[in-house]
């Protein structure tokens, strides 16, 4: 009869400690929330000191972000917007900087259509920090749509185009 009443004891004993442990940890979470925005922190700093990345071109190769803008160049993506602005959008995301166009048909050639995707790399304004890549689709025999090669100067021409854009959004910002 003692033995019985012993585990009887114990299985209490344990379910009080449960119970304790269990408020403990919803009091420590209760304690970690806050109604504070998340932070921007950056990976790299600007402080002197060692920084093994610098040395390849790595480490201070984007600016920091303030806190409520958008994460590109500004100028790079309104000139990116506004160049494409011909093409039906797909969807675009400023914080990651890509814009994607959906299909377009120009008129006078029915039988071809071309997608952009833009990459905005960087905050700052510059002709490395865009990329573009466009693809081509072609009517065959049969009326389906195939993948057909693109020219190479095509998202050239095309970058050059959004760098110039973003030139003169810069240039007009700077004369007021």
């Amino acid at each position: 009869m003692e033995r019985g009443t012993m585990a009887f004891e114990r299985g209490s004993v344990m379910r009080g400690v449960a119970a304790g442990v269990l408020a403990l940890s919803m009091l420590g979470m209760t304690a970690c929330a806050s109604n504070k925005p998340p932070k921007t922190f950056s990976t790299q700093s600007d402080e002197p000191g060692l920084n093994p990345f610098k040395r390849f071109g790595g480490g201070g190769s984007k600016a920091p972000a303030t806190e409520g803008s958008i994460g590109v160049n500004g100028y790079l993506w309104r000139a990116s917007l506004d160049t494409l602005a011909f093409m039906p959008l797909a969807s675009a995301d400023p914080y990651g900087g890509v814009i994607v166009t959906d299909w377009y048909v120009n008129p006078e050639t029915p039988a071809e259509r071309f997608k952009a995707t833009v990459y905005i790399l960087d905050t700052r304004l510059r002709a490395d920090g865009l990329n573009v890549t466009v693809f081509k689709q072609s009517k065959d025999i049969n009326g389906n749509w195939v993948d057909a090669p693109v020219a190479d100067q095509t998202a050239t021409d095309i970058e050059n185009a959004i760098l110039t854009r973003a030139r003169q959004l810069r240039l007009s910002n700077i004369k007021g």
